[in-house]
């Protein structure tokens, strides 16, 4: 239990999601698993996820798998990505298995299974964030070593189910206060800074007297801002600049919204 102390208060005092996501991979990896994947947004709908450019990927997996899941939204054809959308908690992967023979998987379910099978995915476990927002949710998969079985899955998970819960739910916590990069560039710091007066309730002509600068320029920092960010108007630009944290942030350059692939 000290040990375990530890880890949480080292992720918890993590300085940045680097850091954070190391530390939470390694211990999982001591368990079993040491392909992790990660995922989180603040955009959900009763449709879609959102847009993956504004969602937070990160993944122990090679890049091939972390394209192909990710970018390619095959974790969307899951059936245990379908069980974490619908639930919050934790559940072990044994029930595919059952669910597949029983005929309760649809024919996208399947095929994804055995699509992960042919790739040595076949046992895991599933935990899903309690959000409170009903647009955020997040999400982790640990997926167990190649050679281990259901089973071996199902022991692990009986005793040390309490130890990944809590270092699950403390990365969760942490990552998410960190940056979340959209678009296809970051925002620029005069870009942040310019929303961050906005969102202070400065008009254009107040922040060009605060920075210095020409009214123009201000407004075409802004434009950029929005073209950034993938919004019409500035109010939605620094809605979603909060959302992502990527103003008021004491570490406002952010980081790969993609992946952080193993080595």
């Amino acid at each position: 239990m000290t040990d375990l102390l530890q880890l949480v208060v080292r992720i918890t005092t993590a300085s940045n999601a680097d850091e954070a996501w190391k530390l939470g991979t390694a211990f999982f990896a001591s368990l079993g698993f040491q392909r992790v994947n990660y995922g989180f947004t603040r955009f959900r709908s009763l449709r879609s996820v959102g847009d993956p450019d504004d969602a937070l990927f990160l993944s122990t997996c090679d890049s091939d798998y972390v394209n192909r899941y990710f970018r390619g939204k095959f974790f969307a054809r899951t059936p245990v990505y379908h069980w974490a959308e619908r639930n919050v908690g934790a559940c072990t992967w044994a029930w595919v298995k059952v669910a597949a023979l029983e005929g309760r998987l649809t024919h996208d379910e399947l095929a994804s299974v055995k699509e992960n099978q042919r790739i040595g995915v076949t046992s895991g476990i599933t935990i899903s964030f309690p959000e409170n927002s009903v647009r955020s949710k997040g999400a982790l998969g640990l997926i167990a070593d190649i050679g281990m079985s259901d089973q071996d899955v199902e022991d692990i998970w009986a005793k040390s189910r309490n130890e990944i819960e809590s270092v699950a739910q403390v990365l969760h916590l942490k990552l998410i206060q960190f940056p979340i990069a959209s678009g296809t560039r970051p925002l620029t710091q005069r870009q942040r800074e310019v929303l961050e007066w906005v969102a202070d309730g400065k008009t254009s002509q107040d922040v060009a007297t605060i920075l210095g600068i020409s009214t123009a320029m201000i407004e075409k920092h802004l434009r950029l801002a929005r073209e950034v960010l993938c919004v019409d108007t500035t109010t939605q630009a620094v809605a979603k600049a909060a959302l992502l944290n990527l103003i008021f942030n004491s570490d406002p350059e952010g980081q790969d919204r993609v992946a952080i692939a193993a080595g």
